[in-house]
């Protein structure tokens, strides 16, 4: 635990380092909630479309992080692994030419007692 999943608009594929993120992402993590390193996994998952507004204008982006974690963590860590997060995001993922690029995070506490993983 954490599970963490980042979306991201298909047209930035190629456009930023996908690996250094997200041993970014893991660190801060270790650092700003005390997760263990082999607990921390990071899925990244391109979306196809993203529509901003009633107009849909096209060239915008968004790179949205969720993480899902055991609750526990007081509201200070939290804020500060969203604020460490969109931090990482600004250095890491730029605006597309001409368009708009959108960032958010979110912090989930998960259920401990329904929760269920396995390693194969």
């Amino acid at each position: 635990m954490p599970q963490i999943s980042v979306d991201y608009s298909s047209g930035l594929a190629g456009t930023f380092d996908r690996r250094a993120l997200g041993l970014a992402i893991n660190r801060l993590a270790e650092e700003t909630i005390d997760a263990k390193p082999e607990s921390c996994k990071t899925l990244f998952r391109q979306s196809e479309e993203l529509v901003v507004g009633s107009t849909g204008l096209g060239g915008d982006a968004q790179v949205y992080v969720e993480f899902q974690i055991f609750p526990g963590r007081t509201p200070e860590a939290k804020a500060a692994l969203s604020e460490g997060v969109m931090a990482l995001l600004a250095e890491h993922v730029a605006p597309l030419p001409g368009g708009r690029l959108f960032t958010a995070v979110s912090i989930e506490d998960i259920d401990r007692e329904s929760y269920r993983n396995a390693t194969a």
